[in-house]
């Protein structure tokens, strides 16, 4: 089997518009959830939260004619998957368009403001709003097809809209498309941006934070005291690559792909089920030949749902028992959704290269019935350990896990 590396990558998020300033916001132990005053304005809406990428502003090379089909949703992942390009010194490289270059990309669906403008037509029986370009920024593979038009690449294209594994899955596509030769480069991640719909979405499922006098404790996974998830916005793009192609070309090897697990329920669309959480954990670990002490660190989906913890808390001590250090990103920016599993990867990677991971902001008394996890608190924690994991799960029952080395 071929192996597989990371050459490159690049995020958009409310932590920052770069990998860099992600990062160092990231030290600074606090989140980035708001109280919004356009969800404080929609009757029935609970939550007013959120966590969204204020500070973007798309590039000036970003002009009508580039965005022509894109929503926002697809302007964040062309942003960060061009960082991510960039990075790995195949920016307008000819290679993206020869035929061994594809893209694994998803999000939870396309673009709000389309959708809406679609439907008008069934709304006022009448045919308004829609324009060439309306389907193709709300169709579910918007991102991943707007990625492949606008570089010109011609190999695999593999969407993917599983909601919160959509990033995630992405990844572990890519990887398998590589390591069995199919591909020799990769364009992985998941975006999403932000819309009301989605607040409401958990609203109605109670699962939405409703800390709107005090944003700054929300959200708090495993805590005993946790009241649900603030829902974020953001891209993350990596860039994989066989090892001896990267090799060759002299590409700087951020780190190694070793392991991928991914399976699903089978049982409720929307209550995770533990066992097959951890049956895609020990998925993860076969693929990678590693047994569970040798990961030293677990990024945890961490959604601060009273079943979803419970149930990832349970599964992740039924495989890694009470060794490896865990926390979650999104205590800092928030349930991002299809972007989640790229977004935190990354940021993971970034911990990793630098020997430092994040605690669970906002976690002060954990819950005895997430299991027995070595749960970060207080500040962060300063080791080094050459393999990491980062776990997802989705409504549906999708559960994915990987699994990266140091290089």
């Amino acid at each position: 089997m071929r192996r597989v590396v990371i050459t490159g990558y690049g995020l958009v998020s409310a932590l920052g518009n770069d990998v860099t300033s992600a990062y160092e916001r990231l030290k600074v132990l606090k989140n980035t959830a708001r109280c919004s005053e356009e969800l404080a304005s929609y009757k029935g809406l609970q939550s007013n939260l959120c966590s969204v990428a204020d500070g973007f502003v798309p590039p000036a090379h970003y002009t009508r004619k580039v965005t022509r089909t894109m929503g926002r949703v697809s302007i964040l992942a062309l942003a960060a998957t061009e960082q991510a390009l960039s990075q790995a010194g195949l920016l307008g490289d000819p290679i993206i368009k020869q035929g061994r270059l594809g893209i694994a990309y998803g999000s939870s669906s396309g673009s709000v403001d389309a959708i809406a403008d679609f439907y008008t037509v069934i709304a006022a029986h009448e045919v308004k709003n829609v324009t060439s370009s309306t389907y193709i920024k709300m169709m579910p593979q918007t991102t991943v097809v707007n990625l492949s038009v606008h570089f010109g690449t011609t190999g695999r294209l593999i969407p993917t809209g599983t909601a919160c594994t959509s990033g995630s899955l992405s990844i572990g596509n890519a990887y398998e498309a590589i390591k069995y030769g199919l591909q020799d480069i990769m364009i992985a991640g998941g975006a999403e941006e932000f819309s009301p719909t989605q607040v409401a979405v958990f609203d109605t499922l109670f699962a939405t934070s409703r800390q709107n006098d005090a944003p700054h404790l929300a959200p708090r996974a495993f805590d005993k005291d946790r009241d649900g998830l603030v829902i974020g916005e953001g891209a993350g793009t990596l860039i994989l690559e066989e090892r001896e192609h990267a090799l060759a070309r002299g590409a700087t090897i951020l780190a190694e792909i070793v392991g991928f697990g991914t399976n699903t329920d089978g049982r409720h669309v929307t209550q995770p089920n533990h066992e097959t959480m951890a049956q895609a954990m020990r998925l993860a670990l076969a693929d990678a030949n590693l047994a569970p002490e040798a990961v030293g660190y677990v990024n945890a989906h961490g959604t601060a749902t009273q079943l979803g913890d419970v149930a990832e808390g349970t599964a992740t001590t039924a495989v890694y028992g009470a060794k490896p250090y865990v926390s979650t990103i999104k205590n800092y920016i928030g349930h991002t959704l299809g972007a989640c599993g790229a977004l935190e990867a990354i940021l993971s990677l970034e911990m990793m290269r630098h020997d430092w991971f994040a605690p669970n902001l906002n976690l002060v008394t954990p819950d005895e019935a997430c299991g027995a996890m070595n749960l970060i608190m207080g500040e962060g924690q300063s080791f080094s350990t050459d393999i990491i994991a980062s776990n997802n799960f989705a409504f549906g029952g999708v559960n994915t896990s990987l699994i990266f080395k140091r290089v």
